[in-house]
């Protein structure tokens, strides 16, 4: 007989891992907003962890997107609970359960409902994983877009906010307001420097609507830095079905992920901090040379295969991984310009982790689409390959290689591909990506002069060779004649 998953059901359960511990018991004292497959993969995972031997630690999971009312249709019903299922390459499947998620918001339901559950005294971390263009930034000026009209719309209307910032900031005036210490500001986003651009952009939001509210959050409210890795594809469909035959438990919305998992944490808390070394995570003085690393090689990585795979016909990571021009691709990117580029890391043979890095994207039962490696584009490349380039040009090293990735997003960003099959460019910028792809037909620099991407790159003949080359060579002779001509 089938199982719902519920805090009723759960001791059915046995079968598999479940909480060990009472969930009764648990304090959220954590309000996560974007609950997604990867915050629920790992953040919430290794919280999960911990509850066993201190219960003050528990998740309020908060939506903001239309999107996040699917979540909260699927949590709640289950009390917060969800399974987690690992895919080792050799086959092996793990599933749990996972329990330290025990409340969820939706912020459009009751706005004031989530800014008084930031505020209240109980609330000891607010962290997030918004994804990188949930920051409201511009990529090439890092400069906070006050002309969002969302933003516009909380500073302005006498009405709740609605945006993560608003939220924030109304919960961070009301603890000022009522003398409660602040509440950490935690990114787990994949962002470098990420708890830095946390701090400037809540900040700059905060001196929008009150210089002096913004000065108390300077003073009293700490943004740490954060890596965090583990490849976390969105769930596949027929995911809750195959949990369903192998465990006999009914879940809304399951996750699966590959069994690695990092989090590099900076140790900089304004209200107590859970004892997270305590279950595997890396508590540090400095996140920086981990996550330039992971940024760097793997994000970076993933970006130098995907559109040279979609172009060759490929639509799952793993399949694009061990093709021999493809991988050879990612060993030479990522050990020739992405490594120079890192900081010294005590302990760390950075080429044993590219290894591991080709070993995990060529994992075939984790089933990542090469089409989540291609969305967004435009809040990944700036930041994880354009710094990378900037560093190799101001050294005054090659970067022919991932000039070509940068061509290949050009390419693949025209919405055909090489057989005259329609690309979907799914991306929050693709009204003006297409169009500047599609002229960079007949004005070549066209796609990479767009400076809110690529600040002033295309000044640079350094880079422009290359990558010209590259996209004429993409253009006349196809992907696969390119990477030969490219790798040889």
């Amino acid at each position: 007989m089938n199982t719902p998953l519920s805090n009723a059901t759960l001791p059915s359960i046995t079968d598999i891992p479940t909480p060990g511990y009472d969930r009764s018991q648990v304090r959220p004292t954590i309000v996560h907003f974007g609950v997604g497959g990867f915050h629920r993969a790992h953040q919430a995972m290794y919280l999960d962890r911990l509850l066993g031997s201190d219960p003050a630690w528990g998740i309020c999971g908060v939506g903001v997107r239309p999107a996040d009312e699917r979540m909260r249709d699927a949590l709640l019903p289950q009390d917060g609970l969800y399974t987690l299922t690992l895919k080792h390459p050799d086959g092996a499947v793990e599933t749990s359960v996972i329990g330290s998620i025990v409340d969820y918001l939706y912020a459009p339901d009751d706005p004031e409902a989530v800014i008084e559950r930031l505020a209240d005294p109980g609330t000891r971390i607010v962290s997030l994983t918004v994804t990188e263009g949930g920051y409201n930034f511009s990529a090439s000026t890092g400069e906070f877009d006050a002309d969002n009209p969302e933003i516009v719309a909380d500073l302005s209307e006498n009405k709740p906010p609605t945006s993560v910032f608003g939220l924030v900031t109304e919960a961070l005036s009301r603890r000022r307001d009522r003398g409660i210490e602040s509440f950490t500001v935690m990114s787990c986003d994949n962002i470098a420097g990420n708890g830095h651009m946390a701090r400037a952009t809540f900040l700059a939001y905060a001196r929008l609507r009150d210089a002096e509210l913004a000065a108390w959050i300077d003073d009293h409210t700490r943004f740490p830095n954060s890596m965090v890795d583990r490849i976390t594809p969105a769930t596949p469909a027929d995911l809750a079905d195959e949990v369903t035959a192998r465990t006999g438990i009914v879940d809304n919305w399951p996750v699966v992920a590959e069994p690695f998992t990092q989090w590099v944490l900076e140790d900089d808390f304004s209200c107590g901090r859970p004892a997270l070394e305590q279950v595997g995570v890396q508590v540090v003085e400095d996140v920086t040379p981990y996550e330039l690393m992971k940024l760097r090689l793997l994000n970076a990585g993933h970006q130098a295969l995907c559109y040279f795979a979609h172009l060759l016909g490929y639509r799952y990571v793993h399949d694009a991984a061990v093709d021999d021009d493809l991988r050879t691709l990612l060993r030479r990117y990522m050990t020739e310009e992405g490594k120079p580029t890192l900081q010294p890391l005590a302990g760390v043979d950075v080429d044993d982790y590219i290894d591991t890095l080709l070993e995990r994207f060529a994992n075939p039962a984790i089933a990542d689409t090469i089409a989540r490696l291609c969305q967004d584009s435009s809040n990944r490349i700036p930041k994880w390959l354009v710094p990378v380039i900037r560093d190799r040009l101001a050294d005054g090293g090659s970067v022919d290689l991932a000039a070509a990735v940068v061509a290949s997003w050009t390419r693949y960003a025209e919405g055909v591909d090489e057989s005259g099959n329609a690309i979907t460019v799914d991306d929050p910028l693709a009204d003006r990506l297409v169009p500047l792809a599609r002229q960079s037909i007949t004005e070549p620099l066209a796609f990479v002069r767009e400076q809110s991407l690529f600040g002033d790159l295309a000044d640079h003949d350094a880079f422009t060779t290359p990558y010209l080359w590259a996209l004429e060579s993409l253009r006349t002779k196809g992907a696969r004649a390119t990477l030969a001509e490219l790798l040889s």
